[in-house]
């Protein structure tokens, strides 16, 4: 009978216990747009493709800016394994304001130009005139999101990920709450439902960065940690912090770009093709969180070892991390495939748009473990301190592969949605082949 050794068991059980409120939390980032989209599209599919085109730009933006801020975890974990424990306020207030620079900064810009350009990209006529009030609500709530994200990422890199996922689950209480409200136009605000839906994501997105930045104030250690002080100069650590920003952000960009780009191929195709890419892509994102969760708990181990100077506690995290992602991965597809009319069906009742959305979701599934596997690997590279091979890596298998080959199959080779699903297939495939070298590569090269 097969046994673990007693270390790979305690890495496997302490994974677990920082990865299950992690996944949840994540998965709760996504829930706020299920939600979204199930209100939205219940009250009309139009207006559901309004919302689809709409968050696309705005989540290149976001997921860019909250890779920007993957430096607070990844060098909170560093400073934990170091003994430099006081000096995770610093990274933390670092984060702070690197996240209020960013979210208004970005929002003030999508904002002003969003709207302008959805009107010149070729969409189907009014969708892009349609999509732009929701744009700008979504613009506008990018600081608040991008404050929440670095203190949900200093207090998972703390070993303290439950009250992120508490506070995450609350606000989606409250979009929920202001969505059944303001989409079927009870509140009486003269604005669509694709809107209306913003708005009620502008709210939950502020109480979740008021409940975040108030527990951690409020911890027994604040002070223990440097919360409250003024961080000490160490242009060395700033660097480094904004150096894994950098490189995580640029891959988050390549990657949810050329996610984004292939919605803007689907509203080329028409307002049919649009909804049911959104269905696809938003219960795929969903999914992606549970390998989302397991990468940053992963990260945080295989920082942490990294700060010890331990090659054997990183190669250990980051080999449970793969072989976990693998395992869950593969049982969520098993669920998803035979199921795909039922989650399909929980966005919309038009059978044009079932038609087109189940068979994309079931094909979908054949990605879902090598998506798993390519995130859990780049935040593990990452946090063995190799910022930029990740990063390259992405930019071959999503930007110069998946982006093209989804044009040319969706629009030269008829298969339309089913064609983007497939150019996801083969870039995942890449990325995660590339990645899982790279790490075992980088793994290997650390001193014993």
């Amino acid at each position: 009978m097969f046994a673990l050794r007693p270390e790979t068991r305690a890495t496997l059980n302490e994974l677990a216990a920082l990865a299950w409120p992690v996944i949840l939390s994540r998965v709760g980032i996504m829930v706020m747009g299920l939600t979204d989209a199930i209100v939205v599209g219940r009250h009309s599919g139009v207006e559901l493709a309004y919302h689809s085109l709409a968050w696309a730009p705005t989540s290149i933006v976001l997921t860019t800016a909250v890779g920007l801020l993957m430096g607070v975890q990844v060098m909170t974990a560093r400073m934990i394994g170091e003994g430099r424990r006081q000096e995770a306020g610093a990274v933390l207030r670092r984060g702070l304001s690197y996240a209020l620079q960013l979210g208004i900064a970005a929002g003030l810009a999508l904002a002003l130009a969003g709207p302008w350009a959805m009107t010149r990209i070729g969409l189907e006529a009014g969708l892009g005139e349609g999509a732009g009030p929701a744009l700008v609500v979504f613009s506008l709530s990018l600081p608040f999101y991008l404050v929440s994200m670095a203190a949900l990422f200093f207090l998972e890199a703390l070993g303290r990920p439950k009250p992120g996922m508490v506070a995450m689950w609350a606000a989606n209480g409250i979009n929920l709450g202001l969505n059944l409200w303001l989409v079927p136009g009870l509140s009486g605000l003269p604005v669509d439902g694709a809107t209306a839906s913003a708005w009620a994501t502008f709210g939950a997105r502020a109480a979740l960065a008021g409940f975040l930045i108030l527990y951690i104030v409020r911890l027994p250690e604040a002070r223990a940690l440097g919360v409250f002080a003024r961080p000490p100069r160490d242009p060395a650590a700033a660097r480094e912090q904004r150096k894994i920003g950098y490189g995580t952000g640029a891959s988050f960009f390549i990657e949810v770009g050329a996610f984004s780009g292939l919605t803007l191929i689907a509203g080329q195709l028409g307002a049919l093709e649009t909804s049911a890419w959104a269905v696809v892509l938003n219960i795929s994102a969903i999914v992606f969180m549970v390998p989302m969760g397991l990468s940053s708990a992963t990260a945080v181990l295989v920082g942490r070892a990294y700060g010890a100077k331990d090659r054997t506690g990183v190669i250990r995290a980051g080999a449970c991390g793969l072989f976990a992602v693998a395992g869950i991965a593969t049982l969520i597809g098993l669920v998803v495939w035979p199921t795909a009319p039922l989650l399909v069906g929980a966005y919309t009742r038009e059978a044009a748009l079932l038609a087109v959305a189940v068979p994309a979701l079931i094909l979908a599934t054949l990605f879902f473990v090598a998506d798993g596997v390519q995130v859990v690997a780049a935040l593990a590279v990452r946090a063995a301190g190799d910022v930029w091979w990740p990063t390259i890596m992405h930019i071959f298998s999503y930007g110069a592969v998946m982006f093209p080959l989804g044009y040319l199959l969706s629009h030269q080779g008829g298969l339309a949605v089913d064609g983007m699903v497939w150019a996801v297939i083969v870039a995942s495939l890449i990325s995660a082949t590339l990645l899982t070298g790279r790490f075992i590569r980088v793994a290997r090269r650390l001193p014993a």
